[in-house]
């Protein structure tokens, strides 16, 4: 297999979803470094003042967001949640949103201060929530693609199947092929890429995910993402939010709808059809309009 480039494929992304560039986008990698003495990895698009922040879910990467940004043709940053990607894993392995929200604000006020956006996907979405929570001046549009607080162990149930999968596989095709099984109706080329960005080769030949393995587990070993006192937070929000769901499967239900309505009347609500979880995945360039209605609010 070739040596791994994270900027070589921007044309298959492209050429996959009818987007017309005329020339290699300028992306680079940047590293913030943390107060803890971590750091954390952003991709930066663009070379004027970004104006989006997008951050992925769990268990994924910046490059998550690579179509969606072809499409958009803006500038942007795209940041890697410590403990994935390229960003280092935190101390005692604590990912909650609430914790790595004030990590993401210290990348966002370095690097895209005046963005018009964030954007979040499922727990960079609730993490997106407590930043705008907690920090404020660094939100002034709130994108939550298919996430509320309500989100449970039982609504995720599909997600942590693939996560608690196993932690090595024999070669290439052994961890490409397990993601095929979990990711039906994705074309086998963008899964690639997805493996390629999501997943390293060992000295022994072996591949693992990149992401940190090690996360709360509940009396009975079940990985449980418990989301419910973040309710709060959306409280605490002051600024245009759009919720996104997946239309075809989602993790978030009737009811979560509905709470979130409740407390945040104002906020725009959208269902994605032919989206599951992963919006940006499933359907990067119709995301990518909704995102420019929500910049146009």
């Amino acid at each position: 297999m070739d040596a791994y480039n994270e900027f070589a494929m921007f044309h298959e992304n492209a050429e996959e979803y009818g987007i017309v560039l005329d020339g290699p986008p300028v992306v680079r990698r940047e590293n913030v470094s943390l107060a803890s003495g971590r750091s954390l990895s952003v991709l930066v698009w663009g070379t004027s003042p970004p104006e989006l922040v997008l951050i992925h879910g769990g268990a994924q990467n910046a490059h998550t967001w690579d179509t969606v940004a072809l499409a958009l043709g803006r500038s942007l940053v795209a940041i890697d949640l410590p403990g994935h990607g390229h960003s280092d894993h935190r101390i005692g392995h604590d990912y909650t949103p609430t914790n790595m929200a004030d990590d993401i604000a210290v990348a966002v006020e370095k690097l895209a201060p005046d963005a018009e956006a964030v954007i979040g996907m499922s727990l960079g979405g609730v993490t997106a929530i407590c930043l705008a929570a907690d920090h404020p001046e660094l939100v002034r549009r709130l994108g939550v693609v298919d996430v509320t607080p309500g989100t449970d162990h039982a609504k995720a149930e599909p997600i942590i199947a693939f996560v608690d999968g196993p932690e090595y596989f024999a070669d290439f095709d052994e961890i490409l092929g397990r993601t095929i099984e979990f990711n039906k109706g994705r074309s086998e080329q963008s899964l690639r890429r997805g493996v390629l960005h999501n997943a390293l080769e060992l000295p022994d030949g072996r591949w693992t995910w990149r992401w940190d393995r090690i996360r709360e587990r509940n009396a009975d070993g079940i990985e449980v993402p418990s989301f419910t006192d973040l309710w709060a937070k959306v409280d605490l929000v002051r600024v245009p939010i759009t919720l996104w769901q997946g239309g075809k499967w989602s993790v978030v239900g009737d009811e979560d709808v509905e709470e979130w309505m409740r407390r945040r009347p104002d906020t725009i609500h959208i269902v994605v059809d032919g989206a599951g979880h992963s919006i940006q995945g499933d359907k990067p360039v119709e995301l990518a309009g909704l995102i420019e209605d929500l910049l146009a609010r």
